[in-house]
């Protein structure tokens, strides 16, 4: 499906890091795997450091520490807020929704939309799309967008094809209407036929967790997990993102009218560093326009790889510089999505800690 939208801008991007950092040369010992091997796939993945939040941290917490920064700053007025997207699989609660839980945290006005979306890999660019969307409204004029995971307590630290990867993190992303001869290209596409493909099986309706779900059991791999944790096929997940990311790119650019030069940066979400790069060639770009760098530094944390990517890569650039970016998430779901937009002239674009 393919999107166009006109007239709407991000006018800043917030990212929020733990500050706990773990080392993946520290961690290796807790794999049933020769260290050797564990090394050269440091080098291949890009394994380094990862942040993770600390026991009890939840996913509005971060979030909460990043709109503290900017009410306190003045980067933002809560009055101001016309929606609330709160986008992540690490909700507080079944229920209530947590965005709802954030809007009664700030004592927020009532006339606004306040809404959960349960997207992961994807969801950054499912997000902006909703946003765009809520923008199209005459009484909507300001929109956040939250997107937020902790995802690392659900993934055993026995897993070698996760764990290492396995980050948490939040960003605040503020959209708004703004006059502009930029037209933003948009694309997205889902498979349910491999749901299964990235799942933690115990916890919902369908499976509660229960002392059964609870049994650390090994797989084929050597990797040590229990059905309420993270499992990932990582060979359908790679195979799907190389068979069907590029021909999306492709067709979104052509439908622009840009060609792959004619971007500036690639933006895409971070499983991996050697699935982007990959990716960069299968595309047929630069690896540099495509930064691998942020999976080594912080840790996959689902839909804010592609806020930190930014964040981290272009910083205070984009308060003084517009590029045209291609924005690409792709994973749980199964689901696939990519923006084209001129990002620039923000308010602010920078990291925080928590």
């Amino acid at each position: 499906m393919e999107l166009t939208f006109n007239n709407k801008r991000i006018s800043g991007i917030l990212t929020v890091l733990p500050r706990k950092e773990l080392r993946f040369d520290d961690e290796v010992e807790n794999f049933n795997f020769p260290p050797a091997k564990s090394m050269k796939l440091k080098v291949a993945m890009g394994y380094n450091t990862h942040r993770i939040a600390d026991d009890g941290v939840c996913a509005s917490d971060l979030c909460i520490a990043g709109l503290d920064y900017l009410f306190e700053n003045k980067l933002l007025d809560k009055n101001e807020i016309d929606a609330l997207l709160f986008i992540s699989q690490s909700p507080d609660f079944l229920l209530p929704p947590t965005s709802n839980i954030i809007q009664g945290h700030y004592g927020m006005k009532q006339d606004m939309i306040c809404m959960d979306i349960n997207q992961g890999c994807a969801g950054y660019e499912l997000g902006l799309i909703q946003a765009f969307m809520l923008l199209e409204q005459a009484s909507i004029h300001k929109v956040v967008l939250l997107n937020a995971d902790v995802l690392s307590s659900k993934v055993s630290r026995q897993d070698r094809n996760s764990y290492p990867l396995a980050g948490d993190a939040a960003s605040v992303t503020v959209v708004e209407k703004g006059q502009t001869d930029a037209a933003i290209h948009c694309a997205i596409k889902m498979d349910g036929s491999g749901a299964f493909a990235l799942t933690i099986p115990a916890g919902g309706f369908r499976m509660p967790c229960s002392a059964e779900t609870a049994i650390m059991r090994e797989d084929d791999d050597g990797n040590i997990r229990s059905l309420n944790q993270v499992v990932m096929k990582g060979d359908e997940i790679f195979n799907f993102v190389q068979r069907e990311v590029p021909p999306m790119i492709e067709t979104l650019l052509a439908t622009s009218g840009f060609s792959r030069d004619d971007i500036d940066w690639y933006m895409f979400h971070q499983p991996n560093r050697f699935m982007l790069n990959k990716l960069a060639d299968a595309i047929g770009v630069d690896r540099e326009k495509m930064p691998s760098n942020i999976v080594g530094l912080f840790g996959n944390a689902s839909s804010v790889t592609v806020p930190t990517n930014i964040t981290y890569n272009l910083g205070d650039k984009l308060c003084n510089n517009k590029y045209r970016m291609c924005l690409a998430g792709f994973g749980v779901g199964l689901t696939w999505a990519a923006i084209i937009m001129e990002v620039g002239g923000l308010g602010f674009n920078k990291i925080i800690e928590y």
